[in-house]
């Protein structure tokens, strides 16, 4: 992602510099951009990441290899060369984000900024987002360094290339290439592996991503032949650019990445940098907007997010209409000043010269740590908001007690809970995420009664056999709960809860596995009981809620248009109208929290989520005590 401006044609050659590596760059960063920035089309923008990754193993090998055969190479030169590339723009940026989270941040979001600040000043920060998973870390839009986790599998893959490439210089010079691709098709193998695993393992380490860099790598160590024949490297270079277009046309949030889907706009990118050469496709990515685009490409991929994250958190919106618009031209415009005014002066060695660039890096990241230890020494700094503000961010605490101990409990090995009184249980709740305050408020209502019921509840995994969750133990959760229900007789009622009102499940091929699954519970005699779709919001509703009290506009506070909740679970509520015909009971937060034209968000001053989509303990008893 971050390799010099320069290219080479062969270790053997000179390095020279090409502009269709900066046009190549452009075609990386813009669907990063746009994909960040939700615009229409670019669902599979991600992958610009993967080609970064490639350039940056091919340029930065191409180097090292030369100089190491030259028996050139200082590690300590290369670092400097590193650390002018990547610290004096980065630096910046977060002293930026440091500057505004401070300001803007609201209690419980301003926390982890200061960590993430000094995992990223120590290039570890996708090691420290890999770890702070989980409902109650806070999503990607409250995370401005969350892009800094490919800043740090680079750097981490840079501690110990270089190290290796001297080593197999010295030791087994003749065997450096088959080394290196051996290493690469290990890294492949685990990453598709753990394409299923939800944990992010395959998405944030570098193990699993190493072998992008490395496609890069073998390129310049010379492991694919020279392509002679003009229309074949025409060939290859169109057929590069189109599987780099496939890829960010056509995949989405949906699709398993990375894994074997990343392979298409590797192999793309690296088709481009072997076979572009004097063909009309270098020609093409040669072009100055291109060039331009990709000269500025590092603190563009530094700029966009930050101000992204800020701007939809002051908003409370997602990016649309004219802000986006202004969102991506204050990206170009601060990528500008920061290429022109940081990154050119810093790597120019009569501006800044080396003893000076290591001066400044310790002095850098010392500042980054000071400051980011101050801000986390003051926690959540509630003293900057006053107490109607704060009590709307406690809403995010209205979660279930049992939550951390019941929710997963399946895939974590452990037994199930039973909520309620003390006594043999007969209902269960099976669902996702969505369950567990539901199930809470139910437990809640059977401990008034004298009854007891189970909770089984997975993250993104609905309650419906046969479903294929990116989360290959969802599936064999499910099986296991409905073999747990079958061989309980005293089990008399199931309730099925889940994310509904989620795009992805309101299609044919989903609905007809919920259907077969309601059968299959009826055919063993136990009633169900749908809990139909929570209306989910387009904001975080405490959130929400927080900044409307600050402005002291929160009485009247509404949600979401019942009519776009209703069209978006079309499909399923037409199938739980048929099952309600049928006998199976059907409780309706629909009904439960709209009126005839919104939904709403808060009740007597309470939040009725804890995020955007899903209930507090304050609305799931609203539903159950409605519905039930």
């Amino acid at each position: 992602m971050h390799g010099p401006a320069s290219g080479q044609t062969g270790l053997g050659a000179a390095i020279r510099y090409r502009r269709d590596i900066d046009g190549l760059r452009a075609l990386a960063i813009l669907p990063v951009l746009l994909f960040h920035a939700h615009v229409p089309g670019f669902s599979g923008g991600y992958v610009g990441v993967d080609i970064f990754f490639v350039i940056s193993g091919f340029l930065i090998t191409g180097i090292i290899a030369r100089e190491v055969n030259e028996k050139r190479f200082s590690l300590v030169h290369f670092y400097e060369r590193r650390f002018r590339r990547i610290l004096p723009a980065l630096t910046l940026m977060m002293l930026a984000v440091l500057g505004a989270a401070a300001w803007l941040y609201l209690p419980g979001d301003l926390e982890g900024v200061p960590k993430s600040a000094l995992a990223a000043t120590f290039f570890v920060s996708n090691l420290w987002f890999f770890a702070d998973t989980g409902y109650f870390a806070g999503g990607a839009d409250v995370k401005p360094l969350l892009h800094s986790w490919s800043l740090a599998v680079e750097e981490q893959y840079y501690i110990d290339f270089p190290i290796l490439l001297m080593l197999l210089a010295r030791f087994a010079q003749r065997w450096r290439t088959a080394v290196v691709a051996t290493i690469a098709a290990g890294s492949l193998a685990l990453c598709v592996a753990m394409q299923r695993d939800a944990t992010g393992f395959a998405f944030y380490l570098l193990p699993a991503r190493a072998w992008e860099l490395f496609a890069g790598a073998l390129l310049a160590l010379g492991a694919v032949p020279v392509v002679r024949a003009h229309w074949l490297r025409e060939g290859i270079a169109w057929a590069g650019v189109s599987a780099i277009a496939f890829a960010v046309f056509t995949y989405d949030r949906s699709t398993l990445f990375p894994g074997v889907a990343a392979l298409l706009p590797v192999a793309g990118a690296a088709a481009l940098l072997h076979g572009a050469p004097g063909t009309s496709m270098e020609r093409l990515l040669a072009l100055p907007p291109l060039v331009g685009v990709g000269l500025l490409s590092y603190s563009l991929y530094l700029w966009h997010w930050p101000l992204i994250v800020f701007t939809e958190y002051a908003t409370d919106l997602p990016l649309s209409g004219w802000i986006r618009i202004m969102v991506i031209g204050g990206a170009f415009l601060a990528a500008f000043l920061s290429w022109r005014f940081v990154e050119r002066p810093f790597r120019n060695p009569r501006h800044m010269p080396t003893r000076r660039i290591f001066g400044f890096t310790a002095a850098a990241m010392a500042t980054l740590c000071a400051l980011s230890l101050a801000l986390f020494t003051t926690g959540p700094w509630s003293s900057r908001f006053s107490p109607a503000v704060l009590a709307q961010i406690a809403g995010r605490d209205d979660v279930s007690p049992k939550r951390g101990r019941c929710h997963d409990s399946f895939v974590r090995g452990m037994q199930p809970c039973v909520l309620g009184a003390a006594t043999p249980p007969d209902a269960l709740l099976w669902g996702d995420s969505h369950g567990v305050e539901l199930a809470y408020a139910l437990g809640q209502q059977a401990r008034a009664q004298g009854r007891s019921l189970i909770q089984r509840t997975a993250s993104s995994c609905p309650p419906v056999l046969d479903y294929m969750a990116k989360d290959a133990r969802c599936a064999a959760a499910n099986r296991a709960i409905f073999a747990a229900i079958r061989a309980n007789p005293h089990i008399k009622r199931v309730y099925l809860a889940a994310f509904w009102a989620n795009g992805d499940f309101d299609d044919p091929a989903f609905v007809a596995k919920l259907d077969h699954s309601i059968k299959a519970l009826r055919a063993e005699g136990r009633a169900v009981t749908i809990i139909g779709p929570v209306p989910p919001q387009p904001f975080d509703v405490p959130r929400r809620l927080a900044h409307l009290a600050c402005a002291g506009r929160l009485a009247g506070a509404t949600g979401v248009d019942r009519a776009t909740v209703e069209e978006r679970t079309r499909h399923l509520r037409k199938l739980f109208t048929a099952w309600q015909a049928r006998g199976v009971d059907y409780i309706d937060p629909i009904a439960a929290l709209c009126d005839t034209r919104h939904c709403a968000i808060e009740r007597d001053g309470k939040p009725l989520y804890f995020d955007s989509h899903h209930l507090s303990v304050a609305g799931a008893r609203l539903v159950m005590q409605r519905g039930g």
